[in-house]
């Protein structure tokens, strides 16, 4: 069977689903690969480094399986082959048309945001891999839109103060942020409505700051603050917020608007010549003010709504997304046959649709469609 790799029509896309590693990697396992023309080309990857790895380059190129990093146009959509499986970042609740385009030609929709939080399904996270990327161009982004030093330096002319940075989110991508904003001699500090993240600030450098709003749920995740829990939240947070030099914000939700952190009036609260880069911009900003792939300035604060980071660093993020990709789809088939695992947990929790039914509650609802769950069959009563 074939695998297709498309080339990523996002503007400002440099990164490809497919390294000519991995490919050479499918070829091996017994798949065929087309690659479309110029797929890899900003990520430094010719096409002549695909044909070397054993793939077919076409201008049009299409499969029984088709991946991509991010989610097709509409128009690409209804080119998909029907019966096909697609995989990507789809974030089904932000692209309805496309999704309903691509169940009508009954596809099977595969989507990373929904990849199950799990530990085996770390090796094929393409969430965190690419909110690695994320965490560390948003803290280099904060070193240099700041007209500042980050380090504390002693010289001839003066002693210079380190920069002050606040870390809002203590996940993967803010973790990052706190580890490189340390590298580069920054003082940190992190907040999280998570209590589980101190341990993990504190491990990557920062001074985890503590208000007395906690978001704690099942499996170490954060639910939905109350409007009442917001509140208190922006009110504690008014202090530490304008104290700092340069605030990080890196609250995102797959699929979702980005919830507000930082309020006008907190903006406003800061020195002059305060940063804030906001990594969440394309999911509306973790800022009231922020703009995506903008810079604001507010008041002598500059928000920088910082539009799809890992673009930044297309070689090394493709590198990880593609290995995400071979872990996940060594689940959905191998030898050169799609034969997915229906019994997964995996594979059912990136699934999207399959057969021109919605698998996926929450895509289902939106659609106005039944939601047809995915029941494993008990090994027993296998055929």
């Amino acid at each position: 069977m074939r695998i297709a790799l498309l080339r990523e029509s996002r503007p400002g896309e440099t990164r490809v689903a497919l390294t000519p590693d991995a490919v050479r990697t499918l070829v091996a396992d017994g798949w065929e690969v087309v690659v479309e023309s110029g797929a890899g080309t900003q990520a430094h990857f010719p096409d002549d480094a695909y044909r070397a790895a054993g793939a077919t380059v076409n201008s049009d190129a299409s499969g029984d399986l088709n991946v991509r990093v991010n989610a097709p146009t509409l128009d690409e959509a209804s080119r998909v082959p029907e019966g096909s499986l697609h995989l990507s970042f789809l974030s089904p609740l932000l692209a309805p048309d496309v999704v309903r385009t691509l169940v009508d030609r009954r596809v099977t929709v595969l989507s990373f945001d929904l990849l199950p939080r799990i530990s085996r399904a770390q090796y094929m996270d393409a969430l965190s891999s690419q909110s690695t990327v994320s965490g560390y161009r948003a803290a280099l982004a904060g070193a240099r839109y700041f007209d500042r030093f980050f380090p504390l330096l002693t010289t001839a002319a003066g002693t210079i103060k380190p920069a002050r940075v606040l870390v809002m989110g203590v996940g993967v991508a803010g973790l990052q942020a706190i580890a490189t904003a340390r590298r580069l001699g920054a003082k940190v500090r992190a907040y999280d409505v998570r209590t589980a993240a101190k341990e993990e600030a504190e491990s990557a450098g920062a001074t985890f700051v503590q208000l007395g709003v906690t978001a704690d749920a099942a499996g170490g995740y954060a639910r939905e603050l109350s409007n009442e829990e917001l509140a208190q939240q922006q009110a504690a947070l008014l202090n530490e917020v304008a104290a700092a030099d340069v605030i990080i914000t890196t609250a995102a939700v797959p699929g979702r608007k980005a919830p507000i952190l930082l309020t006008t009036q907190m903006v406003e609260a800061m020195s002059d010549g305060a940063i804030v880069v906001d990594m969440a911009a394309d999911g509306g900003g973790n800022c009231e003010l922020t703009v995506a792939g903008e810079v604001v300035e507010h008041g002598g604060v500059r928000v920088v709504g910082l539009s799809n980071p890992p673009s930044e660093m297309g070689a090394d993020a493709s590198f990880m997304y593609a290995n995400n990709v071979l872990k996940l789809l060594a689940l959905f088939g191998s030898k050169g046959v799609i034969e997915p695992n229906w019994n997964d947990e995996v594979v059912i929790g990136v699934t999207i649709a399959r057969d021109g039914a919605v698998n996926h509650a929450p895509t289902a609802e939106m659609l106005g469609v039944a939601h047809v769950a995915i029941v494993p069959v008990p090994e027993e009563a296998a055929p």
